[in-house]
């Protein structure tokens, strides 16, 4: 078990969204200042991005956000983080959260959210991530996706042992429990990648 610093918080830039959804990023940004942990995102300053930051930061806490060039140009960069990281491109993003944080906590979000978590789970399948992966399912918003990885390895897309890479929160507080005590992936699962 590794000390968890830092989690990375994937989650949606949407301001269209339930209220509640705001009142969950703040909250779990709010908790991970208390104890102490830094809150790494993309450093949005709208949506659940902002809320994260924002709970984390108004509770005295560490939050950098790592940004591509061209979405500092185009004026997206939450200006209130601890630390910008700026990065060229998404892809260099999506390396540079994950080497910064020790867990991921993934909260509702559009395409980019949905991509962040799919890459992290697809690379602690290969057993390049090995770091705790929670699913923050407000309100059943991942259900439908959740059934989906499954039916997958149901039907034998995936391994059943690969539905152990995640696990699933219903609350701020449960999410952060599950990240601080969910242990390290075993990098040797590997060799169960091919199917």
């Amino acid at each position: 078990m590794m000390e968890i610093k830092r989690i990375c918080v994937y989650c949606a830039s949407s301001t269209q969204i339930s209220h509640s959804y705001f009142e969950a990023a703040y909250e779990l940004g709010q908790r991970m200042a208390r104890l102490g942990i830094g809150l790494v995102n993309g450093a949005g300053n709208m949506g659940l991005m902002q809320a994260s930051a924002d709970g984390c930061l108004h509770a005295g806490g560490e939050a950098v956000g790592v940004i591509p060039v061209f979405m500092v140009e185009e004026g997206w960069c939450h200006q209130g983080m601890t630390r910008i990281v700026t990065t060229p491109d998404m892809h260099a993003r999506q390396q540079e959260m994950a080497r910064l944080s020790d867990a991921a906590i993934v909260l509702p979000g559009g395409c980019g959210t949905m991509a962040e978590l799919m890459e992290l789970v697809t690379w602690k399948q290969l057993g390049l991530y090995l770091k705790p992966i929670v699913i923050l399912n407000l309100d059943g918003f991942f259900a439908p996706l959740l059934e989906q990885l499954s039916r997958a390895a149901e039907e034998n897309f995936m391994r059943r042992e690969h539905l152990d890479i995640w696990r699933v929160a219903h609350s701020p507080e449960e999410a952060l429990q599950l990240a601080l005590s969910t242990p390290l992936w075993d990098k040797s699962v590997r060799r169960f990648a091919a199917i």
